[in-house]
């Protein structure tokens, strides 16, 4: 992007640009969530939002820093090192270890036992790591300890199954799991944090700050404010637990997002006057609620959703969820102007605010603590082990069975 010689070479570059991040969107949480220990998952899977709050603050920084190149050289430098990053991901992924859990999938038992040996404190940790995931995977305990076990290999009728398992004809525990996914990825977005961060400088300039330079300083304030607190949300996430710090942080955001449409209406009201205690207002609001979603909402979602759904059905449930918390993150952003234009920009956010204190009831009400438990222990949070994953578990034994007589 940063060589772009034309609107359309840039579309192009933006493009393959929102694919990665698509995919390392809905991969990095999962893959987080399977190679880690119980004990750490929050904080290990809550890397992925606390890295996205870097790359924004870097953003916001690095247009501080090229504010003063001329306009045709200092976009084009800041899109343009955003290929660091990305050749240095791509070189890392090189040494990083398959999921234990694909591989128990694939039936690859000893390739399972070297990441786990790798990953896991103690030997015996790996042994019941193991277990565990085996019998989440169909695959009996005894009689299946070999360096690989035959599984079926019927790819399209598995992803045909997999569908209908978490779309077509879900089981209750499943419908459930999957309710609480979709609900936390619409309401992260539906919260308006994407106007809130994409549109500070309007929202700054609303509030009555017109000074360049105050407008690029308080929104790099927005950026470190997210992202220190983020970095205190990871710490918390494991030792707090999941379901207080979501409840903590819907709560504080419905209140700030009030704040802050109160101060814009104020504001809106006295164009030519400078209602000083309005515009504090607006800015403290802006920083409470960037800092109430960085406590819980933006690090939780991709957290909870990644550690709740089953072993067979959380690649695809995961990505359910993501595509419906872009789809809501592309709505939002996109109707943002035409809503503060129809409604006023104070009526935006109280708009927003109400749909937080929705969120805060949906919480409340559907979604447990996940804390401590293992990713084969969720089914028990949202309902009882599945007929379904009974009938797995059968199949696969008369499987090995006949593999093992043969």
């Amino acid at each position: 992007m940063g060589l772009a010689g034309g609107y359309a070479t840039l579309m192009l570059g933006r493009f393959v640009a929102g694919v990665g991040v698509g995919y390392g969107l809905m991969i990095a949480p999962v893959y987080t969530a399977e190679v880690s220990p119980a004990s750490a998952r929050g904080f290990l899977t809550s890397f992925s939002e606390v890295f996205i709050n870097v790359g924004i603050l870097l953003g916001y920084v690095s247009n501080y820093a090229f504010a003063r190149l001329p306009l045709r050289l200092g976009w084009r430098v800041m899109l343009g090192i955003g290929a660091a990053p990305s050749v240095l991901l791509a070189l890392m992924v090189f040494g990083m270890p398959e999921s234990p859990r694909w591989l128990v999938m694939k039936g690859r038992l000893a390739d399972a036992r070297v990441v786990l040996d790798k990953i896991a404190e103690t030997p015996e940790e790996a042994a019941e790591r193991l277990a565990d995931i085996k019998a989440a995977a169909g695959i009996p305990r005894e009689g299946a300890d070999g360096d690989v076990v035959a599984v079926a290999k019927r790819k399209s009728a598995e992803e045909r199954r997999v569908w209908k398992e978490l779309i077509l004809s879900p089981t209750p525990t499943v419908r459930r799991i999957l309710l609480a996914t979709l609900g936390l990825q619409f309401f992260q977005q539906a919260s308006g944090v994407d106007s809130v961060v994409m549109y500070s400088p309007r929202v700054f300039q609303s509030a009555g700050i017109t000074d360049d330079d105050q407008l690029l300083a308080t929104t790099c304030a927005v950026g470190v404010t997210k992202t220190v607190i983020v970095l205190l949300a990871a710490v918390l996430l494991d030792r707090v637990g999941r379901r207080p710090l979501m409840l903590t942080s819907s709560g504080g955001m419905a209140v700030s997002l009030v704040g802050l449409a109160t101060g814009l209406t104020v504001v809106g009201r006295h164009p030519h006057t400078e209602v000083s205690w309005a515009v504090g207002l607006c800015v403290t609001s802006t920083l409470a609620f960037v800092s109430f979603f960085s406590i819980g909402l933006g690090p939780m979602t991709a957290v909870y959703t990644s550690e709740i759904f089953p072993l067979r059905v959380r690649a695809l449930g995961y990505a359910v969820g993501v595509a419906c918390n872009r789809v809501t993150s592309g709505v939002v952003s996109m109707t943002f102007l035409s809503l503060s234009s129809a409604i006023t920009i104070g009526g935006s956010f109280f708009l927003y605010a109400g749909i937080v204190a929705l969120s805060w009831v949906f919480f409340f009400t559907c979604l447990p603590e996940t804390r401590g438990r293992t990713l084969e222990e969720m089914g028990e949070l949202f309902g009882t082990i599945d007929a379904g994953t009974e009938a797995d578990r059968d199949s696969a034994a008369r499987l090995l069975s006949s593999e093992l007589t043969t």
